[in-house]
């Protein structure tokens, strides 16, 4: 390298000119002391000098580039600027490879005169180079060149590929290129000799583990020049078989007897894994062995005497196989092949409403692989039904099985409501079937869930005839069993029952000097006619809810009488407990038309009214507006005191003579309208004067004025 690097840059003379370099890159260098042999580069960059400034004139300047033994140099030009001249007569770069000229250049790119490299590289017949640059001194100035700059780097020479010397070719037999270098090597049955060149016939044997192969005896066609005692073991991977195919070109010495052909002196032995081992010889080529194994052992003995010209064989590998895994009940094993092979896998689908199981446990799919042992890695699941689990529970209803059973694919349940305190919404019958997706789904689109509502209005006793509750007849239990009882501090009301969390009453009971009174002094009762029953168990309210209008400070307004609590806990109702209906729309107060008022409060005994224990009832009528508000304006005259007024929020019932009437201790009861079996309440107690005197009447809250309200309350409540 450039004088054989005999000289660094300056500021490496103070610090590094002593170190050897060991891999420097640029041939061109500065002064100083010459450096020892340092070990070959594989790659640098060689320049002109002052390149890129123009080079100097008068100028001879040689690089010997070196890379390592078995490569050759590649050159490359990133640039070429040299004065042009015919021949490269005046300045030029010449590349040399022992003395012989690969190329002599100057010029520029595309310049007419001159050679110019371009950009194809140069390549070295071996690992050295030479470049010289030589320039004269006619270099007008304005017309400067800046020389060359160029990259070098080893490539490999393929010795193997060369043209062949005169001492005849590298190898014998196999040519083997490597970085740098070349190996050779020898077909089977033959060695490396010492002048690691050529081959000679060898039988050392070996393991062959390819999936297919040849074999051959030592000098196959012909006899070996000497004894031979060869092991060849073929050795596939595991779920493989070996099969081996002999050529029909077979002779092997063989021995006649009187027992017949006998293999005594040369022999092929073929041995397989828990199989006795066979002798070939002979001049019948066996053909075709299937072995069923992955491992065969071949031992050929021949000795001095005689003369067997040998074998030639082809391996071939086979998967091993697999029995055919059997069809699935209500599944599908897929792929189907007529045959499954080693490394084959299969795949199970259950038909649709069926799950995958396997060992009582659900899978979310199911694969199996073919063994190299020729068995399945798992055995087949099962395809069994799927369930839905327990459809939802319907609230005050329940459910039958219509087909199917144990809530599996396919199975049909309706739904029912207990009646006759519940029916279906809508009154659909409503029916769903389990389906693939493990969901219960209902065969009408709109209907999610079934809901039972109850049913109001409709006592499963009848009252076969009426009486005044004022000495009035005692109710048979489950006539009325919208009636409540209500203990409000100490003190006794009235009210019905028209949800199952709901009892209107009136607003009086719940309002004490302008205030609400207490909740936890609100006690409901329900459930029996007789008090002391019914007494045991009590209701908690959860919240009082007073109509907003409602405003009687001095006992003289009654106007908007109506009140809602609602109770702690859902009720289901049964025939003793049951809701009564609230005013359907367009709802109309018929004059005459007779209501059923009930209550616990104040009857009459033998002239002496007493509060009763037992649920009271009369039925008594409709009175016109006009007629009830003659009777109050008339009491006003007489009385001389201070009387409620008679809004059309209320309406008044009774008999002109007198003797049924609702009293105290009723207040915030029910008067209830039959209409086509079904009782509606249409009033509530509210007030009175002198219970059941003649030419008095009862007063009540017209519920149907609140309807509205009533409703809005529950919904946000």
């Amino acid at each position: 390298m450039a004088d054989g690097l005999t000289n660094i840059c300056t500021w490496w003379q103070e610090s590094q000119c002593k170190v050897r370099i060991l891999r420097f890159l640029y041939v061109s260098v500065c002064e100083c002391w010459p450096l020892p042999d340092s070990e070959p580069v594989m790659y640098g960059e060689v320049q002109s000098p002052q390149y890129p400034h123009p080079y100097p004139s008068n100028l001879l300047k040689q690089w010997d580039l070196s890379v390592p033994e078995g490569y050759q140099i590649r050159l490359t030009f990133t640039h070429l600027d040299i004065e042009a001249s015919a021949g490269c007569y005046y300045d030029a770069l010449t590349v040399l490879y022992d003395e012989k000229v690969l190329g002599k250049f100057c010029g520029q790119e595309n310049s007419a005169d001159g050679r110019h490299p371009g950009n194809q590289p140069i390549f070295s017949l071996s690992n050295r180079l030479t470049l010289i640059l030589q320039t004269d001194d006619n270099n007008p100035e304005r017309h400067q060149n800046v020389g060359f700059s160029a990259h070098y780097q080893a490539k490999d020479i393929d010795e193997c590929s060369r043209p062949e010397p005169g001492d005849g070719p590298l190898c014998s037999q196999i040519c083997l290129n490597t970085l740098g270098s070349y190996l050779c090597s020898c077909h089977h049955g033959y060695e490396l000799r010492s002048d690691q060149r050529t081959c000679v016939l060898s039988c050392h044997g070996g393991i062959f583990d390819e999936p297919e192969g040849h074999l051959s005896s030592p000098g196959y066609p012909h006899a070996p020049p000497h004894a031979v005692s060869c092991q060849y073991i073929i050795s596939v991977e595991p779920g493989f078989t070996v099969s081996l195919n002999f050529s029909d070109k077979f002779q092997i010495e063989s021995v006649d007897t009187h027992q017949g052909q006998t293999c005594l002196h040369h022999w092929l032995e073929v041995t397989i894994p828990e199989n006795e081992p066979v002798k070939l010889c002979g001049g019948q080529s066996p053909g075709l062995i299937t072995t069923n194994s992955n491992t065969v052992r071949l031992e050929y003995h021949t000795d001095d005497d005689g003369q067997s010209n040998g074998w030639s064989l082809d391996y071939s590998t086979h998967r091993v196989k697999c029995p055919f895994p059997g069809n699935l009940p209500k599944g599908r094993v897929t792929p189907v092949l007529t045959e499954y092979f080693y490394r084959d896998y299969i795949y199970v689908r259950c038909d649709q409403g069926y799950k995958l199981m396997m060992d009582d446990q659900e899978i979310d799919s199911f694969s199996a692989m073919c063994q190299n042992n020729g068995q399945w890695h798992l055995p087949l699941p099962e395809c069994r039904i799927i369930d839905c689990g327990e459809p939802e529970a319907l609230l005050n209803g329940g459910l039958t099985f219509l087909s199917g059973f144990q809530n599996q694919y396919r199975s049909v349940v309706q739904y029912h409501c207990n009646e006759p305190f519940y029916s279906l919404l809508g009154d659909v019958n409503v029916s769903f079937t389990c389906e693939a997706d493990r969901r219960w789904r209902s065969n009408h689109d709109v209907i999610v869930t079934p809901t039972c509502i109850p049913v109001c209005g409709k006592p499963t006793t009848l009252i076969s005839a009426y009486q005044r509750i004022i000495g009035g007849k005692e109710a048979p239990d489950n006539t009325i069993p919208w009636q409540v009882l209500l203990n409000i501090d100490g003190g006794r009301g009235g009210g019905m029952i028209i949800a199952d969390r709901w009892v209107m009453t009136a607003a009086h009971n719940l309002i004490h000097n302008g205030q609400k009174v207490p909740i936890q002094t609100v006690r409901i009762f329900m459930g029996s006619t007789d008090v002391k029953y019914i007494m045991n168990s009590p209701v908690n309210a959860d919240s009082i809810h007073v109509h907003p209008g409602y405003n009687n400070p001095n006992d003289l307004d009654f106007n908007n009488d109506v009140a809602l609590i609602k109770m702690e806990q859902q009720i289901t109702f049964n025939s003793s407990v049951m809701p009564v209906c609230l005013p359907a729309e367009g709802a109309t107060y018929v004059t005459g038309l007779m209501g059923l008022v009930s209550g616990f409060g104040v009857t009459d005994r033998n002239g002496t009214r007493i509060l009763t224990n037992k649920l009271k009832y009369v039925q008594i009528p409709v009175v016109s507006q006009e007629t009830c508000r003659d009777s109050i304006n008339l009491l006003k005259r007489t009385k001389k005191t201070p009387l409620p007024t008679l809004s059309d929020n209320m309406f008044c019932a009774g008999v002109p003579e007198g003797g049924k009437d609702s009293c105290q201790g009723d207040s915030g009861g029910p008067y209830a309208l039959d209409e086509n079996g079904r009782f509606w309440a249409a009033g509530i107690v509210s007030w009175g004067v002198d219970c059941g005197k003649p030419g008095k009447y009862g007063v009540y809250t017209r519920v149907m004025n609140y309807v509205d309200w009533i409703k809005k309350t529950m919904e946000e409540n």
